[in-house]
């Protein structure tokens, strides 16, 4: 894989961003959105994985307000659920953040940076988001409908809030094809929850899929923590590549 880090000149700062794509060759455009764990070597093989289908992939450092990749990195073993737990803790404050108007006047600068990047074709992006980045995902489709074509959600928490900009709210006015992978049992988006999202989707007639993975608890994709599930992982993978390539042309 050819990969870099960039800089972006978001809303309130410069987020560093991992950049990768298969080859010199131009492909199609997708925007990553990092879990509450941020940038870490899980991400850059998950975001190798996705540009070797023949895509560049750019996953920005979401959290930049609250410091750098390396400011915000884990100092111990997220394998580890005693300090998983207490990350999470720590770490809670910049996924709360994420989910206010702020995060809503980045996206935009996400998008507009990885459609400038020359290696990137096509005037249309694809997007995918895990955790609290699955939010920024129906963001990223809801603020910007004319450039993104297909969205996806992974194990998405509080994707359904009180608020009038909640994410599944802002995510109405999405013309992409969105896919929403839900985790089994999920405290952040329990089941009447998620009927809510599909509800207010069917009535703005959205074109999305929203299903539950059995057994497979939040952050079912993560291999760096105890929470993985391969089966459920490997489904994610299968169903975002068809996602993506049916969705974005080369």
């Amino acid at each position: 894989m050819l990969s870099t880090t960039i800089e972006i000149e978001a809303g309130h700062g410069v987020a560093e961003a991992y950049v990768t794509r298969p080859d010199e060759s131009a492909h199609p455009g997708v925007l990553l959105y990092i879990d509450a764990f941020g940038l870490r070597p899980r991400i850059y093989e998950m975001a190798d994985r996705i540009a070797g289908w023949g895509f560049v992939v750019m996953a920005p450092n979401a959290f930049y307000r609250h410091g750098t990749v390396e400011d915000l990195a884990a100092q111990g073993d997220l394998g580890d659920p005693a300090y998983r737990d207490e990350f999470i803790a720590g770490a809670m404050g910049r996924v709360r953040s994420l989910g206010s108007g702020l995060a809503t006047a980045d996206v935009g600068e996400y998008v507009d940076r990885l459609l400038e990047l020359p290696e990137v074709s096509g005037d249309g992006v694809g997007v995918t988001g895990y955790c609290t980045g699955s939010a920024l995902a129906l963001r990223t489709a809801g603020a910007r409908p004319d450039q993104v074509k297909a969205a996806a959600g992974f194990h998405g928490g509080n994707l359904v809030t009180d608020a009038p900009d909640s994410p599944h709210l802002v995510a109405k006015n999405a013309r992409a094809r969105l896919y929403l992978g839900h985790a089994d049992n999920d405290r952040s988006m329990p089941i009447e929850k998620i009927e809510i999202l599909e509800k207010a989707f069917d009535a703005a007639g959205l074109l999305y899929t929203s299903e539950v993975y059995p057994d497979a608890p939040h952050g079912y994709t993560m291999s760096d923590m105890a929470s993985y599930r391969a089966d459920a992982d490997q489904r994610h993978f299968d169903t975002l590549e068809s996602l993506l390539r049916e969705n974005l042309t080369p």
